[in-house]
């Protein structure tokens, strides 16, 4: 019998294989509860009677064991099934956030509590974010690159919207231990989506060393100055974007507005900032993927100087909203450029030290953001947080390997570069870190 040929929807969404609409799906489930935990946590440290650096501390326990285990996590991911890795790490996390809703709710939550199941909460996070990364990496082709995410990027920041304002509002209205209830189901029902990911696409384990394997990963990161000089950039940038959320934002909103309310409708802004970019994105493909990336970073430090200046909600939720544009123009581009220059055996371990290399002041960021509160004021320490993210924008700008790193031919049917040399899973390393497409 004569094969049909599939439905013309069924060709218009070729692009999107049965592995990424199942990690899509499970991406929003989870991000859903993300998105308003750390709302819920920060007034928990408060309603306990937690002061700023309390709150500082209790998000500084949770990115610590981020930063110490994200390597390992990467090269779990690229030895075992993808799949596997991250359905026992949101297994963990779910159940860890349940425990931290039962104290919190039963009202026996004290400060070690939340220090604990947060760095619980980070150590999940460290195992699972490596294997993520490299698996929807892994289930869209060169080709439809910069068609596939910019629609996974609206789905996880589609849940932004929803997460943060549903915990700003739930946090008001009944306590944040429900809150981090909502985070836990979200955990275990995304866990068990994922537990149907097609396991014949995930990376076989190699034999050999787990040190041979971080060490081979490093080269990969090292050995291409684009990459490390962004992931440098942000390093700084996350560690001052993470004060102003977790810490200060939270403070101001409790001080000069309307509470967790008001906050979680600020966060909210930035969630629709992110999700309607990602709409532009799918049509937009620039030709110079960082140099335009990067344009979307400065404004990134926007919702600090709203803060600073004591800026009513109107105005605070516009600048949320254009980081939020910011971020998607920056993070969509992002992905289309290590996909296009990764190899595909390396995708979890250079995601690995990608998230390293950003998160890695963030611990030290957040701890210090009561002690910088104190010592230059609130407005003072916001006021330095947007100047920072405004300086590393402009300075990442002067490696020309930022400016001229360009969208090789062949993706998604453009024929953007004179480079020949285009990216697949079999490509040898030496080939990206010698050859990337820049054009002059």
């Amino acid at each position: 019998m004569q094969s049909q040929s599939p439905p013309p929807h069924s060709r218009r969404f070729a692009w999107a294989s049965r592995n990424f609409r199942i990690q899509t799906a499970a991406t929003v489930i989870s991000g859903l509860g993300n998105a308003g935990a750390p709302i819920a946590t920060a007034f928990a440290v408060m309603g306990g009677g937690g002061s700023a650096t309390e709150v500082g501390y209790v998000t500084a326990a949770r990115l610590l064991p981020t930063v110490l285990l994200l390597v390992i996590g990467g090269a779990l991911a690229d030895r075992l099934p993808r799949h596997h890795v991250m359905v026992a790490a949101n297994v963990f996390s779910g159940l860890s956030q349940a425990v931290l809703a039962a104290l919190v709710l039963g009202g026996h939550a004290r400060l070690w509590h939340l220090l604990v199941l947060s760095a619980a909460g980070g150590a999940g996070y460290a195992l699972y974010s490596p294997a993520s990364g490299g698996m929807i990496m892994q289930s869209v082709s060169q080709e439809h690159a910069a068609r596939a995410f910019p629609v996974f990027r609206m789905g996880q920041n589609a849940a932004q919207i929803g997460g943060a304002a549903l915990g700003g509002a739930l946090t008001a209205a009944v306590g944040p231990g429900w809150v981090l209830a909502l985070d836990a189901a979200c955990f275990l029902l995304a866990a068990s989506l994922r537990f149907f990911l097609e396991a014949e696409t995930m990376s076989a384990p190699e034999g050999g060393s787990m040190v041979r394997d971080l060490r081979e990963g490093w080269r990969e990161f090292a050995s291409r100055r684009w990459l490390w000089v962004v992931v440098l950039q942000f390093s700084v940038l996350v560690a001052c974007i993470g004060a102003v959320e977790s810490v200060y934002g939270p403070i101001v909103a409790k001080e000069r507005l309307g509470g967790a309310g008001d906050w979680g409708l600020a966060m909210a802004a930035y969630g629709v900032g992110l999700v309607v970019t990602g709409v532009l994105m799918a049509r937009w493909r620039p030709r110079r993927i960082l140099l335009v990336g990067n344009w979307g970073v400065f404004l990134f430090g926007l919702p600090a100087l709203a803060l600073a200046v004591a800026a009513p909600l109107p105005l605070l939720a516009t600048a949320m909203f254009l980081s939020g544009v910011g971020v998607t123009v920056f993070g969509v581009n992002w992905m289309v450029a290590l996909r296009q220059e990764i190899p595909e055996e390396m995708f979890s371990r250079v995601s690995a030290y990608d998230e390293l290399g950003s998160y890695s002041l963030a611990p030290i960021g957040t701890a210090l953001a009561g002690p910088a509160a104190d010592a230059l004021g609130l407005s003072g320490a916001l006021w330095a947080c947007a100047l920072i993210s405004l300086l590393l924008s402009a300075a990442v700008l002067l490696e020309p390997q930022v400016r001229r790193l360009a969208r090789k031919s062949g993706a998604d049917g453009t024929n953007d570069t004179n480079s020949a040399n285009s990216t697949s899973g079999t490509s040898t390393p030496a080939a990206h870190a010698t050859e990337p497409a820049l054009v002059p």
